[in-house]
């Protein structure tokens, strides 16, 4: 899409979630990058911390109490507060920076991501549901723009350095790796049981409390698959998912010639975080090397479709395309946050998703407001369901 060079100015968004704050410290560690803005919700006292470790000029807060209470604690700095979805969008304009990390979670990084298009020469993405509702939406604005995008996900990082060297014509089938979440093995019957406390145990990431309960549904495969044919251009019955429980392979691509490339590393986001923003140069990591030997063996094997349907659930809407990725997500993120508050149970995340995402009315290319607007439909339906089921 256009050249980039290493180092510039930076803004992070979402920079107090987990990918955020791990961002952060992967800018400070590698000392190429000056921090023109950071944007978080509401945790003030992080972003205290953050706006005097590295002196953004502007730090955008989602919530307007928040923001005011910032402002008193940053008084004595330069830093320019400001608050709301506008103040985040301004924050980005303003700060004009180089490259743009979007660790937002949820639709709410949309029009962040979009805002960040017309500024920056690289966008670094965390934010998955945004690519996967309005993928299309988003690849026309980056081209049109000319900004390069770079995924900040292992599974995706790691393809994207399979594919180095080779065109993605040379490549039969891709293959996303997955740890099994915390319930790996776990038969349908036992899933129904499992508490919100055993669902936020991951046995190999160390991340935000969403993301998690979806590795434990392997909902997140579905949006990382979604997210594939996304970034790679590869229809979904060309990418394949398999259980790796070591996280040692982050994923794989098979040539036409049956070669398969891996890339490998210990489980940590900072390395795929690093090598988005500065691709193409390597340097040193905060990541630990990796010892196969102290590992001693690698295992595979296929998911229990049954016990674990959301990967199917993607690629259906992968198939009909249009609208559907954008239930999907929204259903997803609105059962998510209905299980962790107690008000239904593990089970009934994929169950409702299913039911709400294909309820959507179909919709082969829609714009910002329409999928938007599928999004607030799908969530007043997932309570619906939930309204229903007890």
């Amino acid at each position: 899409c256009c050249e980039y060079m290493t180092g510039g100015r930076v803004a992070v968004l979402g920079s107090t979630g987990s990918v955020g704050t791990q961002s952060m410290d992967v800018i400070d560690k590698c000392g190429l990058f000056e921090v023109k803005a950071i944007t978080c919700g509401k945790n003030v006292a992080l972003a205290e911390e953050q706006i005097r470790r590295f002196s953004p000029e502007y730090c955008a807060v989602l919530d307007e109490e928040a923001a005011n209470d910032l402002r008193v604690r940053v008084k004595d700095t330069s830093a320019v507060i400001l608050s709301g979805t506008e103040g985040i969008e301004e924050a980005i304009s303003s700060a004009a920076s180089d490259t743009v990390i979007n660790a937002i979670s949820g639709l709410a990084g949309l029009a962040p991501t979009l805002t960040a298009l017309d500024t920056c020469r690289l966008l670094a993405t965390a934010n998955k549901e945004s690519v996967v509702a309005a993928g299309d939406i988003i690849r026309r604005k980056a081209e049109e723009k000319k900004v390069k995008i770079m995924p900040v996900d292992s599974e995706h990082s790691a393809i994207f350095q399979c594919l180095e060297g080779s065109g993605i014509e040379q490549v039969k089938r891709l293959i996303l790796t997955c740890s099994g979440g915390a319930f790996r093995g776990y038969s349908k019957k036992a899933l129904a049981k499992v508490t919100v406390k055993q669902a936020l145990k991951h046995p190999s990431w160390n991340m935000g409390r969403k993301i998690t309960v979806d590795c434990a549904t392997l909902i997140n495969k579905g949006l990382e698959l979604l997210e594939a044919v996304f970034y790679f251009g590869l229809p979904e019955d060309r990418i394949d998912v398999l259980i790796h429980p070591e996280s040692i392979i982050h994923s794989m691509a098979e040539y036409n010639d049956n070669a398969v490339i891996a890339q490998l590393s210990v489980p940590d986001m900072r390395l795929c975080i690093q090598y988005a923003l500065t691709y193409p140069d390597r340097i040193a990591s905060p990541a630990a090397p990796l010892d196969l030997a102290a590992i001693g063996s690698l295992t595979f094997s296929d998911y229990d479709h049954e016990a674990f349907p959301a990967i199917d659930i993607a690629r259906r809407a992968s198939r009909l395309g249009g609208i559907y990725p954008a239930a999907f997500t929204a259903a997803d993120e609105a059962a998510v946050e209905l299980f962790l508050d107690g008000k239904i149970s593990f089970t009934d995340i994929t169950k409702i998703t299913e039911a709400v995402t294909f309820c959507a009315e179909k919709n082969d290319d829609p714009d910002v407001n329409e999928i938007i607007a599928a999004d607030e439909q799908a969530r007043e339906q997932v309570l619906m369901f939930a309204a229903e089921k007890r």
